[in-house]
């Protein structure tokens, strides 16, 4: 079958190498100059299905409430003139309650488990090299009512089959000697030697180039101009080259149609207006987030183990020599920019922190000061669930891969192994809900 991509991030390229292997011939379509040029860029960089916990929880609403006002709160609501916005913030209450996160962390747990078991084969298979460090994630409390609450979420993933493990301040520090400078804030903490970190967008470039040595298309530096309905199927893709006139404007040029048995939508955020173009109606949101990529000045005061900050709500990977520090979730609409005083307030947080937990390790210092500091937005597309949509959607030959919120480097290898499953007709062998997707739209 040819099969047509939309979206060459983590999902998108997953999805594109698991159909090669199936022998199926496949093209990707993005606009970008390369893969993993968006959401994918620059995350947290964590492989965390022991952390896979939706934001809808019990306490959710009173600290979105709480922290409506603060220009450094870990998940903030910016209430927009836009209906989907409001729709999907309802949608999110409605999931804030014991019974739905406790589905919604086993839904979550089974794809990570999944996934996390298809990116070992796909690297060992490939030998893709990316910053990988299989050393676990360490999620320090500075807090001791929050740390006091540990072990319910330690044993709630343990009955799904995650070993996370509640650990007091001396084993934490001798599971990772570089918290020794914070150690006086730090009251205790969990640990899963299982999970690891890498750089997805490393990955993701690397499994691109291997997808074209296996002789797929990539179409970079193309917009999507319409997905081509005809009845009750999509017939065909019109696409243009994403050139910019000399009046600033994008997409000059003819478009053309790639026609195709199959498409998928793995467009991040931008899967849901584009899905809604042709009666697919999917709550998926973007939720903004901010990382700062740090030189490593001390090697030698470097982490090892990947960490979860639980006060801040940041997560901090050490790639190679450089150190990842990400967090904070904008729910505001389509906005990427770096220059508005919120947004150099939260990457200025991402700084502090930084040389809060680790001082002296990173150099921090802004452009004013002779530093360099590499920070960056992307949107996860959320839904409320945080339970991403992967398969087939009411409209015949479209399939969907996307939604997967701050986990999509976690769930990224599973989600496109499964719907590659899907689409020839065979169930992932997984205890995951993937005929959500017709039953929501």
């Amino acid at each position: 079958m040819k099969i047509i991509i939309l979206g060459a991030g983590i999902i998108g390229v997953s999805t594109a190498w698991h159909l090669l292997e199936q022998g199926h011939e496949v093209t990707v379509v993005d606009r970008q100059p390369d893969a993993a040029m968006e959401t994918s860029f620059a995350n947290a960089a964590q492989i965390s299905v022991s952390y896979c916990e939706p934001w809808a929880n019990r306490d959710a609403p009173l600290k979105a409430l709480k922290w409506m006002f603060s220009k450094e709160a870990p998940l903030l609501f910016r209430p927009k003139l836009d209906w989907h916005q409001w729709l999907w913030s309802l949608k999110f209450l409605g999931q804030c309650n014991d019974k739905a996160f406790e589905r919604n962390v086993q839904q979550l747990v089974a794809l990570g488990a999944y996934s996390h078991s298809a990116l070992k084969s796909l690297v060992q298979s490939t030998g893709i090299e990316y910053q990988r460090l299989e050393c676990g994630i360490a999620h320090y409390y500075t807090d001791q009512k929050s740390f006091d609450t540990a072990g319910d979420a330690a044993q709630l993933m343990s009955k799904y089959g995650v070993s996370r493990r509640v650990v007091d301040k001396a084993e934490l520090l001798r599971i990772e000697p570089a918290f020794k400078s914070f150690s006086d804030r730090i009251v205790g903490g969990t640990f899963t030697a299982s999970d690891e970190s890498g750089d997805a967008r490393v990955f993701t470039q690397a499994l691109a180039k291997a997808c074209v040595a296996r002789g797929a298309e990539f179409l970079y530096g193309h917009d999507v101009v319409q997905l081509n309905k005809v009845g009750g199927a999509i017939e065909s893709v019109a696409v243009r080259p994403a050139r910019i006139g000399p009046g600033g404007q994008r997409g000059i040029g003819a478009s053309r149609q790639l026609n195709a048995d199959h498409v998928v939508v793995a467009c991040g955020s931008y899967s849901a207006p584009l899905l809604r173009t042709v009666g697919v109606d999917l709550p998926i949101y973007p939720g903004k987030g901010y990382s700062a990529t740090f030189k490593i000045k001390r090697p030698e005061l470097a982490p090892k183990v990947s960490t979860i900050d639980d006060e801040k709500k940041i997560a901090i990977s050490r790639l190679g020599d450089q150190l990842r520090v990400a967090g904070t979730i904008e729910v505001g609409g389509y906005d990427l920019s770096l220059d508005t005083p919120l947004a150099r307030a939260r990457c200025q947080m991402l700084s502090n922190r930084i040389e809060e937990v680790f001082p002296g390790l990173c150099d921090t210092r802004n452009a004013e000061q002779g530093g360099q500091p590499n920070y960056w937005t992307g949107l996860r597309p959320a839904t409320p669930t945080n339970i991403p949509y992967i398969g087939q959607t009411k409209v015949s030959k479209l399939w969907v891969n996307a939604g997967h919120g701050t986990l999509g480097w976690t769930h990224g290898a599973g989600s496109g192994k499964a719907l590659a499953e899907l689409i020839c007709g065979r169930e992932p062998e997984m205890a995951f809900a993937f005929h959500g997707v017709k039953t929501t739209v």
